[in-house]
């Protein structure tokens, strides 16, 4: 960045040597007396190592003293933003516009010998000054130097951005002409571990540290740092969340989050329900976890939190990347990732993601062939209005597998490889695509409304085998043919207002929205029963069952409106309130024979608050609630009423190293009401007396420690069981919880010299023991699993070798019972070749 040209302003008096001759005395700053000869000079800074001499020798004196920043001023204009730094006495600042740079949608500008001196605030932040401007930020960088930051809200501003100081006004857009030369775009919208803002917790953009809740950001560079295939093992590196079962027979799984069972996930904030397929990791620009009950915003959901994955939006400059995936196991992946404007004025942009992935695996008979496109289209129709339509098309083949099985003894002692299935009956396969939309609207600076919509679809099926049973004389496992289709659908359409204003001092940001959503499923069938295979000594080999069952159908509806309102309340500038509800109101419609329906509402507030003693840490409590339709009758024909959570929950937050380093400490207690269990009177039917409770500690920390040393730590102790149930013993822990869970990665690039651009990283997994099943009557023993990668950087290259399992230890990652266990894979290397153009 140090060739770029910026334009300096310099409204200087009558200085003798304007001509470039040198001159014989020092300049002086300007006196009003005369300010009738003051000129306009711009200076192209690229030339400051031979300006001329009287303004070097101008820069020079005022270099020497350090200069207190004493206030900031953000001015919108119809052109753009000036940002103006008030200085005591209206002393002048020393800008040195070599360090202004621009990395992803972000514009930093360095300046020497300033400090800040704020009234009452360490640093300052501004919130959406302008339409496409997210957040204005400066710092103190060292003891000498502040920074500023100006975030764009997709990409980097386009309208003109200037920096004043003292008399001087300096540009800090990258001048057109040289953007391809001196600006790498990177493809993210962030760059590094650190994601300081999040929408999950609040539709707003607010940052983490404002929010009295427990949220965790895996930003797209851990992505390509872990080299991650899966969403599972992305979620690796938060705490608090372990793996739960296998949907589609191993394509895709649940989570547990702080004890409880998350079926699904959401998509942008929209409720996306297809957890029977992974998401494509190629779409994905972050994955944002928000810990504990999230109805307020997300409606029907488990207590422990939600998964909210984040997709790559269109940029605005050119961007082109290629890359190559290779391993053993037979795996290879190409993938592309194309994105820039469309037409001249940048209004309507595009972005495209392809990738293809081919592999074996360390399972029996076990392969994978995806095929995935995503495109997507932002169209910018005025300067208030923004309209996002993006696509998603996924087709997967991949064998229908469960896995292991538990011995009578709870013993593990088949090879992690056993194919327990009947390869040559199986033909499965997934298709999924997704269509979405957002159009939003900028009132004011202070006013926007916001409308999102997705459509979300699943169909799967085949030609299949299943289990169908306990393990018989400890040997042989029953089976099942099946032929079958099962088709999910989701429909969301989702409605925000939001507003900023004051009451007094006291300022307010305001979220009234309004969502619906539509979930469908189709299941239909027909089984043949098989000869039952020797878990030993399995046979392959068998013919195609010639007679089937007859066709069994289920089919459900469920609909879900739901009205909120929120206040993010800033009472002081140290002292936040966030309050809220919201109502729902979902039926529930059994399509099949017999069909039957039945309706839900509930109510589910949520109150935090958060104080700050000193800017770098904040203090937070909460409460909040959520809530689950469960779909049934009683004994006297009474449907039931949703499950119920609630949630306690202090913690204290952390930012550290001029904002590069975040660390959450999150303490709480999840109590889960209106649990089924069985009905003591009538065994045929069900009652809600059943309760669980989670109570926890979770530490994560997420950033750099030093240039180019990035670091993601974690770790929970959990406590999830069961406290009242007529089926389960209390005391039972929660299936797949694990007490103890803890993760470290960290990498390090070298920064300069003739190593630059080379680095490497190691991470290390642990997992505590873990109950198989509600019953506890088996565990999966705990583990430690290490990670390494190392890589290199030059010019648009990357080149990257990942080993995961470097120790190639045995371990499982989940079971759903003791007939279905899924083993972790062994030793496993991939290289990378990426290339960006």
């Amino acid at each position: 960045m140090g060739k770029k040209q910026l334009s300096l302003i310099i409204l200087v008096g009558a200085i003798a040597s304007v001509n470039g001759q040198p001159s014989q005395a020092e300049p002086s700053i300007p006196s009003t007396d005369k300010q009738n000869t003051e000129i306009k000079q711009a200076i192209d800074l690229k030339d400051l190592s031979q300006p001329a001499v009287t303004v070097k020798d101008w820069l020079a004196q005022i270099e020497t003293d350090t200069v207190q920043v004493i206030g900031v001023q953000l001015n919108p204009s119809a052109t753009g933003l000036q940002i103006v730094l008030e200085t005591q006495n209206s002393e002048f600042l020393t800008v040195d516009a070599t360090q202004f740079r621009a990395e992803g949608n972000r514009l930093i500008a360095d300046i020497s010998n300033a400090v800040l001196s704020l009234p009452d605030a360490q640093s300052f932040k501004g919130e959406t000054p302008t339409p496409e401007i997210a957040t204005v930020q400066v710092t103190q960088l060292d003891a000498s130097r502040i920074q500023i930051i100006v975030t764009g809200k997709d990409a980097l501003p386009k309208s003109e951005v200037t920096l004043k100081a003292g008399e001087l006004i300096y540009t800090l857009n990258p001048a057109d002409e040289e953007a391809d030369e001196e600006i790498i775009v990177t493809g993210q919208g962030q760059e590094g571990y650190f994601v300081p803002d999040s929408s999950t917790a609040t539709r707003t953009d607010t940052p983490i540290r404002d929010i009295p809740a427990s949220i965790q950001v895996i930003p797209r560079q851990v992505l390509e740092d872990q080299n991650v295939e899966r969403l599972q093992d992305a979620l690796q590196n938060v705490s608090g969340v372990t793996k739960r079962g296998n949907y589609g027979g191993g394509a895709a799984g649940g989570f547990v989050i702080r004890g409880f069972t998350q079926e699904g996930n959401f998509r942008n904030g929209l409720r996306d329900n297809n957890f029977y397929a992974f998401p494509e990791i190629a779409n994905i620009e972050r994955v944002e976890v928000l810990k504990g009950p999230a109805s307020i915003l997300f409606g029907q959901v488990e207590p422990g939190g939600i998964v909210n994955i984040v997709t790559k939006q269109p940029l605005s400059d050119p961007y082109y990347a290629l890359e190559f995936t290779a391993g053993n196991y037979n795996f290879y992946r190409p993938s592309f990732d194309f994105s820039g404007p469309l037409n001249a004025e940048k209004t309507v942009l595009y972005r495209l993601n392809f990738a293809y992935q081919n592999s074996g695996s360390f399972r029996d008979f076990f392969s994978t062939e995806r095929f995935f496109v995503a495109p997507a289209l932002t169209w910018k129709i005025g300067q208030n209005t923004t309209l996002d339509i993006d696509f998603e098309y996924l087709r997967d083949k991949t064998p229908f597998d469960r896995g292991l099985v538990v011995l009578d003894d709870n013993s593990l002692v088949l090879p992690i490889n056993r194919y327990l299935n009947y390869p040559s009956l199986d033909d499965y396969s997934q298709t999924v695509y997704k269509v979405s939309y957002r159009l939003e609207h900028q009132f004011s600076d202070s006013w926007r409304i916001r409308n999102s919509f997705l459509l979300s679809s699943f169909d799967g099926g085949g030609l299949s085998v299943n289990t169908a049973g306990e393990l018989i004389d400890n040997q042989f496992t029953p089976r099942e043919y099946y032929d079958d289709q099962f088709i999910i659908q989701n429909y969301g359409v989702q409605t925000d207002l939001i507003g900023k204003f004051k009451t007094g001092f006291v300022e307010h940001q305001l979220l009234l929205g309004f969502d619906f959503n539509r979930s469908t499923s189709f299941y239909q069938y027909r089984f043949a029963e098989l000869p039952p295979n020797d878990i030993f000594n399995p046979v392959y080999d068998i013919p195609r069952p010639s007679v089937l069952s007859d066709t069994i159908v289920f089919s459900d509806r469920t609909d879900t409106w739901g009205i909120y309102l929120q206040d993010q309340v800033t009472l002081l500038k140290n002292l936040k309130l966030l309050i809220g509800g919201r109502f729902d109101f979902s039926t529930q419609k059994s399509l099949a024979d017999p069909a039957s329906e039945q309706s839900n509402d509930a109510f589910s507030p949520r109150v935090g608050i958060v104080y700050q003693p000193i800017e770098a840490i904040s203090l937070y409590a909460s409460y909040s609630t959520s809530f689950r339709p469960v779909i049934g009758l009683s004994a006297n024909n009474s449907p039931f009423d949703p499950e119920r959570g609630r949630q306690f929950e202090v913690g204290i937050k952390g930012e550290f190293l001029n904002n590069k380093l975040s660390a959450t400490l999150a303490a709480f207690e999840i109590t889960k009401n209106n649990v089924l269990t069985t009905d003591p009177d009538d065994s045929r039917f069900s009652i809600q007396v059943g309760e669980q409770r989670s109570r926890g500690i979770e530490l994560d920390m997420i950033g750099e420690v030093l240039p180019g040393w990035n670091i993601i730590a974690t770790y929970a102790y959990i406590d999830a069981r069961v406290t009242e149930d007529n089926d389960i013993p209390s005391g039972n822990r929660l299936d797949n919880s694990a007490q103890h869970t803890a993760s470290l990665w960290t990498t390090y690039e070298v920064q300069e010299g003739n190593l630059k651009g080379f680095g490497g990283g190691l991470g290390f997994f642990f997992a505590g023991n873990r109950p198989g099943d509600s019953l506890n009557t088996f565990e999966l023993p705990s583990y430690f699993r290490t990670d390494a990668t190392v890589f290199y950087k030059r010019d648009r290259w990357r080149l990257a070798l990942n080993i995961k399992n470097l120790f190639n230890i045995e371990y499982y990652e989940t079971a759903q019972n003791r007939n279905i266990v899924y083993p972790g894979a062994p030793f496993t290397v991939q290289g990378t070749i990426s290339w960006q153009f």
